[in-house]
């Protein structure tokens, strides 16, 4: 048996194989399974591990294989070659498998993906079976046909007239016509489950948009109910007094049974759906049929007119249409109830309304029928301001200078009319065209039936409106069609009298149509969002997501019944359809908008079915929606648009983050692409310049942060502007330490969330991390966004460190840093710098500005001084002025380039005399050069000091009368030294000896002397070691190089603690390291002697170009 065989005991039949344990499924776990094999005895299999470095083999890190295949599936014959892909990848059969079996599942918090491969057991769901008609078409309808057919839609008609109802109509329907195109073109762009118009903007657009456009179609639904339910009560008290209150307390009773019968079980809901659909279809065949009738036989309906002024028809319940009546036995003229309403008595001298006096009444045919040619007086509009009488121009009337009286019987408009105000009362009638693919889940073909069904409903639709439009105008007086509510009629409704055989058809089936709608409302707001709340995108709506053990959304009924019920206080079907218009305006905006998105994108993913959509007419209907929604109501407009605005910047700055691939995360991509290159066009200009950091941090063996105040310096530096990058190193092979390096990551994305740093973060796998960061600097960022300042923390007790990798790493980072001609920020005892929760207190942010390094010194104080933490801090800055140099001018020149750059700062020019080279600085140079010599020596092994360090050579440095013993006590005295400095890091130890001759100073007597290196010590040291006082006896010995630098940062170092020992900050040009490799320790000795005695410094080194300017 091979070895491969060995390591899996493969199985006769597939029966042997348990499928149903979960473990079996997972990729990599351990499998055990009995088979018989032989004389039936049970042969345990052998798990099959991969062994490497001691753990088991784990999926691959570069497919996420969430779902296992059986082992005999994984091991075919025919496909042996591909034994390995299969441990990471399902065989295509396998696949197929599932996503032939893929169920359409609700859209909740977790993603279908994942609800796939849940092991829990289920019972088996029905397969959808629900075709085009009965899944899409009817429902659509069912949503469409409305309360405003019913109840507004003659009223447009006589107040627009018809070619302008007409218009409205026509507009309207577009909007809904390009919407469904679009939608459409992203329901069948893949499989939709249900969630309907939220799933898709939110999955288009991504989870901002989603979010606040997905509850402004949940407030739209919601106020939606609340006009039903207005509707149903309009109808059920046409005519009645007291509209308002009553409309109020019936419609609240309403609301609450409604929610009762939601809350008991929407199957009972979509039980009445259909014979809610059945009294709207029978509702509208009985407007058509009485449209026709009205041809050959018009219904009695008179309207009673005093000259051309209606006559509210409640007020004259003796239903005598005249001023006096004559009694026929004793021939007596009485007078009638209409002469009681305009007359102060019942006689006939009484004194009465002047108009009444000139005019006489007369009665008109309220639906003179189609072939009566009323049309043509119906053509046109006639506007209403509130207050005004309904009146027909084409009867005679006596001009009298008289306005009516409220209290007069006349049918009076209850409103002001206007063409804007009578779209955003009509449009609520086209909403609706949803429905379908709110059903997605329980379409047999959906990607097929959502297209069709939508757009035939909508066509359906939009040919009743449009037909009843002319209908309306072409049979209804326009006197009747202007009476909103019916009144001239005896409070029968309008479209009631049209139709055939009587107004109670209209009456039953539009009260039932209405409140079949308004459940239907009042059961899809809550599961919408119940949808957003499972999402997790919006923390403070997770309560809504919970319901009863069926799932029902009992919290989310209850908020939308809330919400509904605010709408019914309004008690006006005309003041509540503009709230909802916006709403679902907004809707479809987005939707249109997710659509021409995708397609301008190209996206690689859009690849709709529905291919009869272009993105110029999903701009279109984005257009009307945005247009229409500032014609209807602006006021409305700009208040829905700042609600959605709202929850839009709720949902970037503290909802969940979600990776939905949406359209927006694609023209992220598009916008960064051309920016990038337009970036790319040529340096920026010095008025646009800011660091763009490269921050490198380190971490330690358990993968902590070492410096994370450099990541806080770094974002007081940035105060949330430009380009962030923030870098670390892992040591070792990529292919086997990509795990420690995503974990690496993630460290830093925290730290990064931490400190409220916007940026990217990089972690880079290399052997060494000398050529790691060598690397990021050179690829970090991309085109125009490259990083141009590098920040790094400085290497801590490097002087202790037995292994010199630490500071060798840091000064090759100098040196990198410099050749990309970047600019380098490196703070010193960074863990003294101050927190973004502590402001610093009230100082001085010291600048040292010795050589020209582009501005960068001037430009540093002022972007920290916009942080809150050193807001508080004045800026001064010290220049250092030669014995050449002229101080007073120096000091004018400085103030006046502040001037110009429009920085306030004290200025003060430090003078610096030449001077001897003290013996302090010979002495620090000869610590210097002792300690490197003295670690050369101890980073090598016993054989290779006894090759290198040969007595000659002790005798060279000692002289020549240093024998054997006097070479062992030197190398013993540079281990005491070594072990000395590693417990201190500012005491140096120094041995010297008693005596005359500064050759014996390292010679016959050794004794340990500790101290502080200060200017006062050593001029106490050398006063009590007279013999030793003068350097000449090892002033031959040093390099004069190393001396004329330690010089130097030695008087530096003096002035610098003299002016800014109290400095908040104190920054300082940082010296370029030596271009010999050999004098790198030196170079950190030099810094440490720079910078000694300061708190919080601030290294800087330019990257050789101006990053300031005085020029506008």
């Amino acid at each position: 048996m091979s070895s491969r065989s060995s390591a899996r005991v493969r199985f006769g039949s597939r029966e042997s194989v348990n499928r149903s344990d979960p473990l079996s499924e997972v990729s990599g776990g351990v499998t055990t399974t009995g088979a018989t094999a032989g004389g039936g005895a049970e042969t345990p299999d052998h798990s099959y591990v991969e062994q490497g470095e001691g753990n088991s083999k784990i999926s691959s890190v570069y497919i996420n294989n969430t779902h296992g295949v059986d082992d005999d599936d994984f091991y075919d014959r025919n496909l042996a070659l591909f034994e390995e892909e299969m441990d990471t990848r399902p065989k295509v059969s396998s696949l197929l498998n599932r996503l032939a079996n893929y169920t359409n599942l609700t859209q909740g918090a977790k993603e279908h993906e994942e609800a796939e491969s849940i092991g829990e057991k289920k019972k088996a769901n029905k397969s959808p079976q629900m075709g085009t008609f009965m899944g899409v078409y009817l429902p659509c309808l069912q949503n469409i046909f409305g309360v405003i057919l019913f109840l507004r839609l003659t009223w447009v008609v006589g107040s627009a007239g018809v070619l302008q109802g007409l218009c409205i109509v026509f507009i309207c329907c577009c909007c809904t016509m390009l919407t469904a195109i679009s939608m459409s073109a992203i329901a069948t762009n893949g499989v939709v489950p249900a969630g309907g118009s939220y799933f898709m903007i939110s999955r288009s657009l991504g989870p901002e948009f989603g979010g606040a456009v997905g509850l402004c179609f949940y407030l739209g639904t919601t106020f939606a109910g609340a006009m039903y339910i207005l509707g149903a009560v309009e109808i059920l008290l046409v005519g009645w007094a007291a509209m308002l209150n009553n409309m109020r307390v019936y419609g609240s009773i309403c609301l609450l049974l409604m929610s009762l019968l939601v809350f008991v079980g929407v199957k009972y809901v979509n039980k009445l759906a259909s014979i809610f659909l059945a009294c709207v279809i029978i509702s509208i065949l009985s407007i058509y049929i009485g449209a026709l009738v009205s041809a050959f036989k018009p219904p009695h309906f008179t309207v009673c007119m005093l000259g051309n002024r209606s006559i509210n028809g409640h007020d004259f319940p003796d239903d005598q249409c005249a001023k006096t009546i004559l009694h026929v036995p004793a021939s007596v003229e009485k007078t009638t109830d209409l002469w009681r309403q305009f007359c102060q008595g019942t006689d006939l001298n009484a004194s009465c309304d002047d108009y009444f006096l000139h005019n006489n009444f007369t009665k008109i045919d309220g639906i003179p029928g189609l072939a009566s040619g009323i049309l043509s007086e119906n053509l046109w509009s006639s506007y209403l301001s509130k207050g005004d009488v309904i009146e027909k121009g084409s009867l005679n009337s006596s001009n009298v200078a008289h306005s009516p009286s409220i209290d007069q019987p006349y049918v009076f408009a209850d409103i002001t009319t206007s063409f804007t105000l009578l779209v955003g009362i009509f449009f609520p009638s086209v909403t609706g065209i949803m429905a379908g693919s709110n059903r997605s889940g329980d379409l047999k073909d959906a990607q097929r039936s959502i297209p069709i069904g939508t757009i035939l409903a909508i066509l359906t639709t939009s040919i009743v409106y449009l037909s009843s439009v002319v209908l309306f105008g072409a049979c209804i007086d326009g006197v009747v069609l202007r009476d909103k509510f019916g009144d001239s009629v005896k409070g029968n409704l309008v479209v009631g009298t049209l139709a055939w055989p009587t107004p109670w058809v209209i009456v039953i089936g539009s009260f039932f149509s209405t409140c079949g709608a308004g459940l239907q409302s009042l059961t899809g707001a809550p599961r919408l969002l119940q949808a957003i709340a499972k999402d997790n995108i919006i923390p403070f709506l997770r309560v809504f997501g919970h319901g009863k053990a069926n799932g029902e959304p009992t919290w989310a009924l209850l908020l939308t019944a809330l919400i509904a019920e605010l709408g019914i206080l309004i008690a006006s079907l005309d003041l509540v359809a503009p709230i909802l218009t916006m709403f679902f305006l907004m809707c479809y905006l987005f939707v249109n908008l997710a659509c021409a998105l995708q397609t301008l994108l190209r996206t690689p993913n859009w690849r709709p079915r529905f291919s009869y959509y272009h993105w110029t007419l999903s701009v279109l209907g984005m257009t009307i929606c945005l247009v229409l929604m500032f014609i209807s109501s602006w006021y409305y407009a700009f208040v829905a648009m700042v609600i959605a605005g709202m929850i839009y910047k709720y949902i970037e700055y503290h909802g969940a983050e979600k990776e939905w691939g949406d359209g927006i995360r694609g023209l992220s991509l598009s916008a960064a692409r051309y920016a990038l290159l337009r970036l790319e066009e040529g340096p920026p200009h010095t008025k646009n310049w800011r660091p763009q950091l490269l921050v490198l941090l380190k971490l330690d063996e358990d993968a902590h942060v070492k410096s994370p105040r450099l990541l806080t310096f770094a974002s007081q530096l940035k105060a949330g502007k430009g380009l962030t990058i923030v870098g670390t190193v892992v040591s070792g092979n990529f292919l086997q330490s990509y795990g420690e390096a995503l974990a690496a990551e993630q460290t830093l994305k925290h730290l990064m969330d931490k400190e409220r740093v916007k940026g990217f973060c990089q972690c880079i796998v290399a052997q060494k991390p000398r050529d790691g960061i060598s690397h990021m600097i050179q690829s970090s960022g991309l085109g125009g966004m490259k990083p141009n300042t590098v920040v790094m923390g400085w290497p801590h007790a490097w002087r202790q460190s037995e292994d010199p990798q630490a500071w060798k790493t840091f000064i090759n980072t100098v040196r990198v840093t410099t050749a990309a001609h970047l600019a380098l920020l490196v703070p010193k005892n960074i863990s003294l710098f101050p927190s973004n929760s502590e402001p610093c207190a009230e100082g001085y942010i010291d600048v040292w500005w010795i050589v020209h390094d582009g501005g960068m010194l001037m430009l540093l104080p002022f972007l920290l001084r916009q942080h809150k933490v050193w807001r508080k801090c004045g800026m001064r800055i010290f220049t250092v002025a030669q014995m050449e140099d002229n101080s007073i001018q120096m000091k004018k020149d400085l103030a006046t380039f502040l001037y110009h750059l429009r920085i306030v700062a004290e200025v003060e020019v430090v003078e610096m005399h030449d001077s001897d080279i003290s013996a302090y600085t010979y002495e620090r140079t000869l610590m210097m050069e002792q300690r490197s010599q003295m670690l050369r020596q101890m980073r090598l092994s016993k054989s290779d000091r006894e090759r290198e360090v040969t007595q000659s050579d002790v005798r060279t440095l000692l002289g020549s009368r240093q024998d054997n013993t006097q070479f062992k006590s030197y190398l013993a005295f540079m281990r005491v030294h070594f072990l000395a400095e590693r417990n201190s890091k500012r005491i140096y130890n120094h041995m010297w000896i008693k005596g005359s001759d500064c050759s014996q100073c390292l010679g016959h007597r050794y004794y340990e002397h500790s101290m502080t290196w200060t200017k006062e010590k050593t001029s106490q040291y050398r006063a009590t070691h007279s013999g030793c006082s003068t350097p000449e006896g090892f002033r031959d010995m040093l390099n004069h190089s190393n001396v004329r630098r330690m010089h130097t940062a030695v008087k530096l170092n003096e002035v610098i603690v003299n002016k800014s020992h109290d400095a908040r900050l104190v920054l300082l040009n940082m010296p370029g390291p030596p271009r010999n490799p050999d004098g790198d320790e030196n170079y950190m000795e030099f810094l440490e002697v720079l910078t000694e005695g300061l708190e919080r410094v601030l290294l800087v080194r330019g990257g050789g170009s101006e990053v300031i300017t005085i020029y506008s």
